[in-house]
């Protein structure tokens, strides 16, 4: 399966048995609005809300990064995630968090294909709405899912990791988040948080792989975003954002483009901004 899918695509496959619909709506903090409530209200036929602050390791004092194998697998199994599912996730976010959820899936292997059979919709709700597809309310009880989730750790990185990167200057990191929160000209939105980003790192802020409808750019437009912000696709890429969520933009727009030496720093700035002992940055990279 391709890592994005369309509107007419699902619409098609609606109440196939191996599909899993995934609502994945999350928003900053502070923001005044509730994702499990606005999926109750509305959500495409048949969805299951995909709680991602929930989907957290509770051991880790760094909020939002991957739970444990086990903790994963119960969640999966409750959304009636199977070992052969087909797994579609979507959000209603302006941080298209259907990113993380996708993302999520691929590294730990989950659904068809150990997880690459996992898809984002394309557009998300706010595309399926406006054209007038069906939507239904409440909050739907799944069979239970077989699936086990087996997190496969060459795809995530670690403050360590980046640490090491910074010496050896072997990856190249892009950073996902606003230009103000980059250039250390915005203030963070956690108190107490440093402002800047990883020295050596290059900026694409996420809002700028969307077109007006909420639609990913693809091919020579999306490379040609890449390039314009210094991406050099002779080198492994990882990604960063501020929580490891829209850095999965990042990495999605990277595989469907066909390049896969990519990979994710989990802890993002939520880790390193924390941390006085890391080395940070300001100004335009």
């Amino acid at each position: 399966m391709t890592i994005f899918v369309s509107t007419d695509w699902l619409a098609g496959e609606l109440g196939r048995p191996d599909l899993v619909i995934l609502d994945a709506s999350l928003f900053l903090p502070g923001t005044p609005r509730d994702p499990r409530a606005e999926y109750a209200a509305a959500h495409i036929p048949g969805a299951a809300y995909l709680d991602l602050p929930g989907l957290s390791d509770p051991d880790d004092p760094t909020p939002g990064m991957l739970p444990p194998d086990a903790m994963m697998t119960r969640h999966m199994q409750a959304l009636g995630v199977n070992a052969d599912s087909r797994i579609i996730v979507y959000d209603n976010s302006p941080t298209h968090s259907a990113a993380r959820g996708w993302w999520m899936m691929r590294v730990y292997g989950l659904g068809a294909d150990q997880g690459m059979s996992a898809a984002i919709l394309d557009g998300g709700l706010p595309k399926w709405i406006a054209e007038g597809r069906p939507v239904e309310s409440g909050v739907p009880a799944p069979a239970p899912g077989n699936a086990i989730a087996r997190l496969d750790r060459a795809q995530v990185r670690t403050k360590a990791d980046i640490l090491a990167n910074l010496d050896s200057g072997e990856a190249q990191l892009l950073d996902a988040r606003g230009a103000g929160r980059f250039t250390g000209a915005e203030a963070e939105p956690r108190p107490g948080m440093a402002s800047g980003h990883i020295p050596g790192s290059r900026n694409i802020p996420s809002s700028a792989f969307f077109t007006a409808g909420h639609v990913m750019k693809q091919g020579d437009e999306l490379r040609r975003l890449f390039l314009e912000a210094g991406t050099d696709f002779g080198r492994p890429i990882i990604a960063t954002c501020g929580s490891g969520v829209t850095a999965a933009i990042i990495l999605a727009g990277l595989e469907s483009l066909g390049k896969t030496d990519v990979s994710l720093y989990d802890g993002s700035w939520s880790e390193w901004g924390f941390d006085p002992a890391t080395p940070k940055a300001t100004g335009a990279a």
